[in-house]
Formats: structure tokens, C-alpha cells, sequence
């Protein structure tokens, strides 16, 4: 079984590779469905999954490119972090009141992936459509008033992820892309990546201290998708954006509606 759960890790990751969602919209259904764990484990060790595999990301990102906005990162997480604490003490107190919390983590999934699978499809739209790029002072969509748009943005992406795992990379991107529509794509995705660390992070160990998190899980699957990863980046060119990027969103769709209407 641990064979299998690396070869997941490696198709999830070859996946990822290719199309740039996040692994949580892929990697957490395939947990639920074909191997049958509960929603909150396969929440809680994606989270934790995912937070280490991004950080393989943003090395690249901030150390090569520098294509990190370190500023807009720090803004999304003066409202997802204390969100995150906040989702996990309410599922902590749900919990010691032996209420049954399965059924909000499965609806906030089947929420999240309807959501993921509009903005595989959205993503390309505002990338053709945005404004030409001025200077980075000016790369807001909302001026004065973009401080509070950005921590709202990041308060609600900190309580979608902690309840689903799913969000922190197609969610995350698409909200960059409309918050910052002047702001190149290289520094959406590495400030997003860069984003996601903290969040992912927190509410995995939050996840962890209840007890959703497979460690023996984890490890195989951190074994198998970071060539995975490595490869369907390589081979990505290789595929039709246009062909890759709406069967994906289908799926999505229909593994989301699976969930929220279980």
C-alpha cells in the first residue's frame, strides 16, 4: 500500500507539473475516493504535504527569479494566518464538544474544488486581459483602498484552506491576478507560492495537533511527487493548454459537486 501511495504522490505531481493547480485539489479526492480516508486526515496531510513541496518552489522563485513581492505576501497573511488559528480553534471546539466535524470539511472541499475548477478556467482570461504593466507602485487594482482588499482576500483563503486544503495555489493565483492585474505573472506565482508556506504550514500543524494527519502517508507521498513534479514541468510545453486546462476543470467540477452534494 505505501507503493501506492507514492505512485499517487508521483501522478498527483506529474499533474501539477503540467497545469500549475495545486496539488490540495487534486491530491486530497484521490485520498477520500480511492483509498478511502476520512476527509479531515486527507486534509490535514495534504496540508502539511503541501506546505514542504512549495517550499522547494519558492527557493526557486526568490532565489532565482526573484520574483517574489515579499510586501503583497506579508499583506495575505496578516489575514490568513490569524484565520487559520481561528478555523482550527473552531474545529478544536467542535471536536471536545464530540460534535462531528467531517461534514463541514467535506462541503468545504466540494466548495473549494467548484471554485478551483471556475479558476482553472478564468486564470488565462485575466492573464490576456490585464492592464499593461506600469510600475510596480501602481500594480493595484484598487489603490488606497488595496491594503484591506488584500488582508479580506487573505483572511478568506486562510479559512478555505484550513477546511480543505484546497485553494492556496489556483484560488490564490486568481485573486493575485485580480487584485494586482498589472503585476507580471512570474511574481503572481512566486508570491502566491511564497504565500502559501505560512498558511499551509499552520493549519497543518493545526490539523496535526487533532490528530488528522498520516505521517507514514506523508512521507510516501513526498517521495513520490517531487519527481513528479520535476518531470510534468518539463513536459508541460508538450500538451495543449487548451485541451489540458478545461478536461482539468471538469473534473474538478464534478469531484467538487460529488462532495457538496455526498
Amino acid at each position: 500500500m505505501d507503493f501506492a501511495y507514492i505512485f499517487s504522490g508521483f501522478a498527483v505531481g506529474l499533474l501539477v507539473g503540467f497545469t500549475g493547480v495545486g496539488g490540495g485539489s487534486l491530491m486530497t479526492p484521490l485520498l477520500v475516493f480511492l483509498f478511502n480516508f476520512s476527509p479531515a486526515v486527507a486534509v490535514g496531510t495534504d496540508l502539511l504535504f503541501a506546505s514542504i513541496t512549495k517550499t522547494c518552489g519558492v527557493w526557486v522563485h526568490h532565489g532565482t527569479h526573484g520574483s517574489v513581492n515579499w510586501k503583497i505576501v506579508r499583506q495575505l497573511a496578516y489575514g490568513s494566518l490569524p484565520a487559520a488559528l481561528l478555523t482550527i480553534l473552531l474545529l478544536r471546539y467542535l471536536h471536545q464538544n464530540s460534535k462531528d466535524i467531517s461534514g463541514i470539511i467535506t462541503y468545504s472541499l466540494g466548495f473549494a474544488l467548484i471554485l478551483t475548477s471556475i479558476a482553472v478556467l478564468i486564470r488565462s482570461y485575466l492573464q490576456r486581459h490585464a492592464p499593461p504593466l506600469s510600475n510596480e507602485s501602481s500594480v493595484g487594482r484598487f489603490g488606497d483602498k488595496q491594503l484591506p482588499y488584500t488582508v479580506f482576500t487573505g483572511f478568506v483563503l486562510g479559512v478555505l484552506v484550513t477546511l480543505s486544503s484546497v485553494g492556496a495555489g489556483a484560488l490564490g493565483t486568481v485573486a493575485l491576478f485580480f487584485l494586482y492585474p498589472r503585476l507580471p505573472a512570474i511574481k503572481i506565482i512566486g508570491t502566491d507560492l511564497a504565500h502559501a508556506i505560512p498558511l499551509t504550514a499552520i493549519a497543518g500543524l493545526g490539523h496535526l495537533s487533532l490528530g488528522n494527519v498520516n505521517p507514514t502517508l506523508l512521507l510516501s507521498l513526498l517521495i513520490g511527487s517531487l519527481p513528479g513534479i520535476w518531470i510534468g514541468s518539463h513536459l508541460s510545453a508538450r500538451i495543449p493548454d487548451k485541451i489540458l486546462r478545461p478536461a482539468l476543470a471538469s473534473v474538478l467540477l464534478l469531484i467538487g459537486l460529488k462532495f457538496v452534494l455526498k
